[in-house]
């Protein structure tokens, strides 16, 4: 299978990329998987990343008392992200943002441990805030490390993608640009 066969073009194989190649093919889609990198870079910046995870409201953060929810998570993303484009310039980005917070603050833990992903039983404070209520960053710790760090995180992706190859569904195309 070439790109042109494909039913889906997912560029890059840094971790993004080889979720979206997993949701695809694990639903029977033929993707292409293009990357300027070889294949010894699967999973990209991730791989050599610290594995932290943003996480709302988790054991970990109850476990050592920290109190968090959705709304506190949420606050603290518009008041770093700075919404404020006239016309509705920011409302897809709103949008997106407000379901990766519920997202993160839902079914993400859940959907990591059931790829294997597991979690160390303390929580960092990443992007801390400046204290206000409005203000940038995180009010609270929600930077969560996985076993293994980044690649801990990446490692049953790429698993998943070079066993979709050898099922014919994904075809890695390295060393490519797309323009």
């Amino acid at each position: 299978m070439d790109a042109t066969d494909a039913d889906v073009i997912v560029v890059g194989a840094g971790l993004a990329g080889l979720v979206a190649a997993h949701e695809l093919t694990s639903r029977g889609r033929r993707v292409a998987l293009v990357d300027q990198e070889n294949a010894a870079n699967l999973g990209g910046q991730a791989f050599w990343s610290f594995g932290g995870l943003f996480l709302v409201d988790s054991p970990e953060q109850r476990r050592l008392g920290v109190k968090d929810s959705f709304e506190l998570a949420w606050n603290d993303w518009q008041g770093s992200a700075g919404f404020d484009r006239v016309d509705d310039e920011d409302s897809w980005a709103v949008r997106w943002a407000r379901a990766y917070v519920e997202f993160a603050a839902g079914e993400k833990r859940s959907w990591l441990e059931g790829h294997g992903i597991k979690f160390l039983p303390t929580v960092g404070w990443a992007e801390r805030g400046d204290l206000r209520a409005d203000g940038h960053g995180n009010s609270v710790p929600r930077f969560h490390i996985a076993w293994g760090t980044g690649t801990g995180v990446v490692e049953p992706f790429v698993r998943y993608a070079e066993q979709a190859a050898r099922d014919g569904l994904l075809t890695f195309h390295h060393r490519h640009r797309v323009d």
